[in-house]
């Protein structure tokens, strides 16, 4: 058997190949935000963000131990922000994404894409040298049997 090539025939690498796609999901899964739960069709029920214009009051910041525990709006991302509902005058806060935790998955994603590139670029190469190698050796019996 080559080498290289594991059972079946088929090589190593697309093995490898599958088993990163699969690492690539399962990261990509836990980067992605969590839904949030229905809501009832009833307005009363529903956040008065969700029915009215509203005006934020403070910008998105990293919850506090006690809202973390408190407040179900936390849960999701880990960062809210104060809104005043236009209509209603009503205070809530509003579950939101920050900017810094957005650069943070951005660059996770840009070091995964890398290094999936760099493996890959590895295999390319590694396979070439076979094929180059295989090729020579053709090339070597074919002038031997002459």
């Amino acid at each position: 058997m080559p080498v290289g090539v594991g059972r079946h025939g088929l090589p190593l690498g697309r093995h490898l190949y599958w088993f990163l796609c699969l690492f690539t999901l399962k990261l990509c899964q836990a980067e992605a935000p969590v839904r949030e739960e229905k809501l009832s069709v009833s307005t009363s029920n529903l956040p008065c963000w969700l029915v009215e214009e509203f005006v934020v009051a403070e910008e998105c910041s990293p919850c506090s131990n006690f809202q973390a525990k408190a407040t179900s709006e936390c849960g999701s991302t880990g960062y809210v922000e104060k809104i005043t509902c236009s209509l209603s005058k009503r205070s809530e806060f509003k579950s939101c994404r920050s900017a810094l935790m957005e650069q943070h998955s951005f660059w996770k994603f840009e070091g995964a894409v890398v290094g999936v590139a760099l493996v890959f670029a590895c295999l390319v190469v590694v396979r070439q040298r076979q094929l180059d190698r295989r090729a020579l050796e053709k090339v070597r019996k074919q002038i031997e049997s002459i």
